[in-house]
Order: C-alpha cells, then sequence, then structure tokens
C-alpha cells in the first residue's frame, strides 16, 4: 500500500517506462482496493506516452478478469448453499479410478464461508488446473477449510471388491471422517450408498461445486505425489509421468516387465490376455 501511495503522489513524466512498467507487472490487483487501482489507471492513462496508456489497459483487464473470476466462485459457493438451509455443507470427490496401477482417492471438504473474503479463487476441476496451480490451491484449502478428510483403498482392495465398491467405500470413509460432521453431503456423479448423512449428487459437481471442486484438487494432489513416491521403487513404469493410468509407455512396461506389486490385476486381463 505505501509503494501505490507513493506512486501516486510522483510525477510519472518524470519516470522512465521502465521503471514504470516494472511498478506496474508488481501490481497484485486482489491486494489493492478498487479506489485506489482506479486512481493508477487514471494516472496512466493521462500520461502522454501511448506505451504508458497500453499499461493502464493491461491494468484494467486484470482488474476485470479478477472480476470475473470472483463471480464465478461465487457462484460455485452458492451453488453449495441452494440445496436448503443446512450449517454444513460437504463436497466429497474422487481420482483414480481408471488407472491401471495404485489406489483410487477420495478427498471430502467443508469450506469456510462467512463472507466473500473467503471465496478460494482458481478452484475447478482439478483436471482442468496445471500441476504447479493444483498443489498451491490444495495447500490453500488445507489451510482455509473447516475441514477436510481424505480416505483411499489400495489396488489389493481394489482387485478383492471392484472398483464400484471401493469407490463407495472411500466416498463413506471420507465424509463420516470429518469433524465437524457435516449436515449435507454434495456427492460428484452419483449418490453415496449406505450412508447415515443426506446426500445430494452433482453431475460435474467438480465444476459446480465450490466444495466438490476442492475436494478433487486435494484428493488428486494426494493420489500424484503418492505415484511419484512409487516411481522411485518402480521407475520403469513411468509413475512419476502417467501416475497410474495406461499409457503406451506405461502398457509396453507391462509387457516388457510384467506387473509389480501396486497394479490392479483386474484391470490388465486384457493387456496380458489372462
Amino acid at each position: 500500500m505505501k509503494n501505490v501511495i507513493e506512486f501516486l503522489n510522483i510525477d510519472t513524466t518524470s519516470l522512465k517506462f521502465k521503471d514504470i512498467n516494472e511498478y506496474v507487472k508488481s501490481i497484485n490487483v486482489s491486494e489493492i482496493d478498487e479506489e485506489m487501482l482506479d486512481s493508477i489507471i487514471e494516472k496512466l492513462s493521462l500520461d502522454s506516452r501511448k506505451n504508458v496508456n497500453i499499461l493502464a489497459t493491461k491494468l484494467l483487464k486484470d482488474i476485470n478478469k479478477l472480476k470475473a473470476e470472483k463471480e464465478r466462485v461465487a457462484l460455485m459457493y452458492n451453488f453449495d448453499k441452494s440445496f436448503g438451509i443446512y450449517n454444513l455443507v460437504a463436497g466429497v470427490d474422487e481420482v483414480g479410478r481408471g488407472p491401471l496401477a495404485g489406489p483410487i482417492v477420495s478427498c471430502a471438504v467443508i469450506l469456510k464461508e462467512d463472507s466473500m473474503d473467503d471465496h478460494i479463487l482458481e478452484i475447478n476441476d482439478s483436471k482442468k488446473l496445471s500441476e504447479s496451480k493444483r498443489e498451491k490451491l490444495a495447500e490453500i484449502i488445507k489451510e482455509r477449510a473447516i475441514a477436510y478428510s481424505i480416505a483411499f483403498c489400495d489396488n489389493k482392495e481394489i482387485d478383492m471388491k471392484g472398483i464400484g465398491v471401493c469407490n463407495n467405500q472411500i466416498f463413506i470413509d471420507a465424509c463420516t471422517s470429518l469433524n465437524p460432521k457435516p449436515d449435507l453431503i454434495l456427492s460428484d456423479g452419483y449418490l453415496i450408498k449406505n450412508i447415515d448423512i443426506e446426500n445430494k449428487s452433482v453431475i460435474k459437481g467438480d465444476t459446480k461445486s465450490a466444495a466438490i471442486a476442492c475436494a478433487s484438487i486435494v484428493a488428486k494432489v494426494y493420489r500424484d505425489n503418492l505415484m511419484k513416491e512409487y516411481h522411485k521403487e518402480f521407475a520403469v513404469y513411468d509413475f512419476a509421468q502417467n501416475v497410474g493410468y495406461g499409457t503406451k509407455k506405461h502398457v509396453e512396461a507391462i509387457l516388457e516387465y510384467g506387473p509389480c506389486e501396486i497394479h490392479r490385476m483386474s484391470f490388465l486381463k486384457n493387456i496380458l490376455s489372462i
């Protein structure tokens, strides 16, 4: 804020474009109030140099982009509140239903929302986010959520019980481990069977519900990091890159070296002709 005030009090005509550009690049529009930002834009717009005027246009685009993102995320939070009067709403999602190796992982999340300041921006379906963005958001979610819980079934359980049973079980385990207990669970894709908490399913929930999107991100980051650890022991399968999914390199490694101890044998029948 001090730098903003100093900038507003400086005659920009005495500054080189390079210095003004460096200042504008350092501005985080989410950390400065709207009135201050308007003053900066006005100051840049009144400068006689066109390249400085362009900086004003760029800053305005950043502000409008932030507003649009706040509106998008607000809709996701409002979606979670649209099911009735519930004190605590949890979202639950899974990752790893389709891979040939590794566990299936779920996460359940209860988000804090006393005001719009509690909204976590950039949340979305975890598959639509870059790895670095997911990692950053996962830490923010875990720090700011009222509660979160992770559950999983390993490959041996998947082979023994079936992926559908395991998927439902980890939803139950993640949700019932939350403290405090939620009044409503929003689950991605389908209703949870045999759970004693009110539950509503949401098709494509990780793009509609804030809580489900956050659960998707935390579950994805947890499982991806687990598969990177497995890669250290089973490097020939390239788990650090494919996280267990059936890529060409992964399938070729299975055919050459055979399966390892974290492969789902029930998923390899066509590959191994068994």
